[in-house]
């Protein structure tokens, strides 16, 4: 290429990466760090264009918003073993099919199926006065078998509820009530610091002979929302209820407990589980065009809880999956590498479906460069998170110049995600990677009836999409 020729383009190139118009006179003048940037990067300029084009197609033409209104409202709640889940799979398929990948399939894999039934909480005072309250079953709970009262001993972890004499807290319930730690910047840690309340809590209630279990909802809003979600037990310890409290029942409970130590709570639950249900998780692929042995996959997971339309959690996560794989086709791309979009079936409660798909990469002996999982919501994109080794990480940390006009440039260590976990075991990949979107709007409606499609930005989702399929088209490219 001619020196001004060669010249013209890398201005061209670096106006595309900073991502906004520019003369010939200021190209010039900005070009330098940005080309500089990219050529550390050891990629090839034109990929600026490329992830430009995916962009557009997403902004302009993207169908993740439309898709997740038709899931959530045409389909709703998708909990495992539900109708609604079976009716998910059927629409991923679809959906794939419709979108012209090389392939769509099933795994069937065994899932729980738990229903939630009829559920009610009241603060009974001592004279016999009666405050409902906000509650919802934790998913997997036992039902209480009719009205079960009892009074209730308050802690804010398991190492306080070790302290108190027995006599405080048999046939009583305990309160767990520890609230998010505000302090935090990222909602996910303090979401982490209290989870161990909600998932363990009834079992460490049952062994000081408690009757049942009060969980103050997982978020900072003060609202009245509580927050379900999966709680555990453990096969040498009865097994008692565990409900949520929302946050405003949470402060209610504790400021009249203060005042009235001997009031009770009324908690009826006609939560039970069923035999396991055969479903599926929905696959569909794009075949690669130079290693098609080497496999990428990106997924969310198509199950949700039963409170709301599980548009955040996950139905985000789905459509940006599909989409991803779309954009790479409407964009002219062929991927060098198989790129999967995988909708995960049982996250909420089990994981079942992640599992199932790894152990079928194992078996199968595949190639995983990389898998990617978007499941934190469907917010402004940021980053990515990797479990990697360093070397990997400074690869992909090295195409941030070319994701930041995006500002989707924050990739360091992090968490991939529940689904692509057992891929670590089975088939190590080089990388897992975590969409990072921003968090700070998440645990308000996480796992509550408020996770539903009017709180979804159609552009926000549209990014997202965009985002993941750019980093596809590099680790498509490159490899790791």
């Amino acid at each position: 290429m001619p020196n001004l020729a060669l010249k013209t383009f890398l201005c061209a190139s670096a106006a595309l990466v900073l991502g906004a118009p520019a003369t010939h006179a200021q190209s010039r003048k900005k070009a330098r760090p940005a080309v500089a940037a990219l050529a550390a990067a050891k990629v090839d300029r034109t990929d600026s264009v490329a992830l430009r084009k995916i962009f557009d197609e997403a902004l302009l033409r993207g169908e993740s918003y439309e898709n997740l209104r038709y899931l959530t409202g045409n389909i709703g709640p998708r909990l495992s073993g539900s109708p609604q889940a079976q009716m998910a799979v059927d629409w991923g398929k679809a959906t794939m099919e419709k979108a012209g990948f090389d392939r769509v399939y099933l795994q069937e894999v065994m899932v729980p199926h738990w229903v939630r039934g009829k559920e009610k909480g009241e603060i009974v005072g001592n004279k016999g006065k009666e405050i409902k309250v906000p509650v919802c079953a934790l998913g997997g709970s036992v039902g209480t078998g009719g009205k079960l009262k009892a009074g209730v001993v308050e802690v804010h972890s398991f190492d306080e509820l070790k302290k108190l004499p027995d006599a405080s807290v048999k046939g009583k319930f305990v309160f767990y009530n520890r609230p998010f730690d505000d302090a935090l910047i990222e909602p996910g840690a303090a979401y982490g610091r209290a989870g161990d309340q909600r998932r363990s809590g009834a079992i460490e209630a049952a062994k000081r002979g408690a009757v049942g279990a009060l969980v103050r909802s997982l978020t900072s809003a003060r609202d009245d929302n509580p927050h379900t979600g999966t709680m555990q037990y453990d096969p040498a310890v009865a097994k008692v209820p565990g409900a949520a409290l929302s946050t405003n029942a949470a402060d209610q409970l504790s400021q009249l407990l203060k005042a009235n130590p001997e009031l009770q709570f009324e908690l009826e639950m006609e939560c039970t589980t069923l035999p396991d249900e055969k479903s599926y998780n929905v696959v569909g692929e794009i075949r690669g065009s130079k290693f098609p042995q080497e496999i990428i996959t990106v997924g969310g997971h198509l199950d949700s809880w039963d409170l709301a339309q599980g548009a955040h959690d996950d139905g985000t996560g789905c459509v940006q999956s599909i989409e991803a794989l779309r954009l790479l086709r409407a964009a002219g791309y062929k991927p060098e590498r198989t790129v999967r979009a995988v909708l995960f079936m049982n996250e909420e409660n089990g994981a079942r479906g992640g599992n199932e798909y790894a152990r079928l990469a194992a078996q199968n002996k595949e190639v995983h460069v990389a898998a990617i999982e978007s499941d934190g919501g469907g917010f402004t994109p940021r980053g990515f998170g990797l479990e990697s080794d360093a070397a990997t990480l400074a690869k992909v940390a090295s195409w941030a110049p070319l994701l930041k006009p995006y500002n989707v440039d924050d990739i360091t260590a992090g968490h991939g995600g529940t689904d692509i976990e057992p891929l670590k075991a089975a088939v190590q990949p080089k990388a897992l990677i975590g969409y990072k979107c921003d968090s700070q709007r998440y645990f308000d409606i996480h796992h509550t009836a408020a996770d539903t499609f009017d709180k979804v930005n159609r552009r926000e989702l549209e990014l997202g999409g965009a985002s993941m399929a750019s980093l596809i088209y590099l680790l498509s490219k490159y490899g790791l």
